[in-house]
Formats: structure tokens, sequence, C-alpha cells
């Protein structure tokens, strides 16, 4: 994964931060890992709120509403990552299941099938690392698809595993930067998508993002 990261990088990609998956307990016990799976988020597949975005051509497209983490300055000692936290918000990621998610290697190296993120900037999202008393409410066309109030239960806690990914990348010469977006996994199961869903996701009582494909 990081050598395909640095190769995008070499072709003039930006890289904006990264993305954890498959952290639900299932997942960790499935694969024998004590935390999320790490990706990498880049310019070209950023998008903001309301974007269309096609699927043409995907094998098993999904939609994954998260909960966003902007860091405001570099992450030096990994065990203190959250109070790099300058904002929370929500995202949609969407990806592109295929083939299954079997072996743990395979994921990682394809960037745990990233297609694309809908994500505002931080001045968007509530100050600080606390997310207690946000609710997650996530639609499908208008009507509501389901209503999280722990936001926890399929990510792991947000300190914790900023702290254990922290430590991960410092282990291959990498961290935490400032200005990156660190996406925490899907807060439900994934939804499945077919051209001319529309997907909301609100961290209520922040703003609503959707985005259409």
């Amino acid at each position: 994964m990081l050598a395909r990261r640095a190769e995008l990088i070499e072709d003039g990609e930006r890289t904006i931060g990264w993305k954890l998956g498959f952290g639900a307990l299932t997942w960790l016990e499935k694969f024998a890992i004590p935390g999320p799976l790490v990706g990498f988020l880049t310019a070209s597949r950023r998008h903001f709120p309301g974007a269309t975005i096609s699927v043409e051509g995907w094998r098993k497209p999904v939609a994954e509403p998260e909960i966003a983490v902007f860091l405001g300055s570099d992450v030096d000692d990994p065990d203190q990552a959250g109070q790099s936290v300058a904002a929370v918000a929500p995202a949609i990621e969407l990806a592109d299941v295929h083939p299954p998610p079997e072996n743990m290697a395979e994921i990682v190296a394809g960037n745990i099938f990233h297609r694309a993120v809908i994500v505002d900037d931080a001045g968007s999202g509530r100050v600080g690392v606390d997310i207690i008393g946000l609710e997650a409410h996530v639609t499908r066309d208008g009507y509501e698809e389901a209503v999280v109030t722990d936001l926890e239960a399929l990510t792991g806690e947000l300190v914790s595993t900023l702290a254990h990914t922290a430590r991960l990348l410092d282990a291959f010469g990498e961290r935490f930067r400032a200005g990156e977006v660190v996406i925490m996994g899907s807060v439900t199961p994934p939804l499945p998508l077919q051209p001319g869903t529309q997907i909301g996701f609100r961290l209520a009582p922040l703003p609503t993002i959707t985005v259409s494909v």
C-alpha cells in the first residue's frame, strides 16, 4: 500500500490523509489483528458534499458513512495522537468491494477498496475530538436507513484507534501530519449502491452531507 502511495506521489498525486477499515470486532478476530487496516486518501478522489460520482464499471459499489478526523498538528508522539485533532465531521466513502474481502494482504495492497471520499473542510465540523452527543442519521433517497447512537461500535474507540494507527505508521517511517484528514471506518454496515441513488449522512447536530451516484 505504501509503495503504491509513493508511486502516485512520484507521478504528481497529492495525498490528503488516511483511511481505516475493517475495524469491527468480527473483522479483527477474522484477520487476527489488533486494529483496523490502513489505507490512504488522495486529492483526486476527494469530493465535496453534494457531488455526483459515476459508479459505471464498478463491480460492487457501496457507501460507508464515516467520521472524518482533521489533524491540526503533526503527530510526533503516536500515543498522543488524539491531542492533534482539530475537528471531527461527517464523511462518506465510496468503495468497490470486489473481490470479496477474504485476503488481508490483497485488501491492503488494493487500498481497502477505496474509490472516493466525500468530505467538507474542518470548518464544517465540531472542534476537537469529542463525539459525545453526536448521532448518525443515514438516508437513502430521502428515506431513513439507519440511526446510530454508538458511533464507535464498528470502528473502535476513536482516540485509541488513532494512537494505534499512528504507531503503525511510525513503524513504517510515516506519521500523521497537520492538515491531513483520517476517515475512521463505517459507522454502519456498507450500503449497496446503484445508479440514481442518493446517500445522506448527518452527524447530528452537524449539517447533512450527500452524495449521488
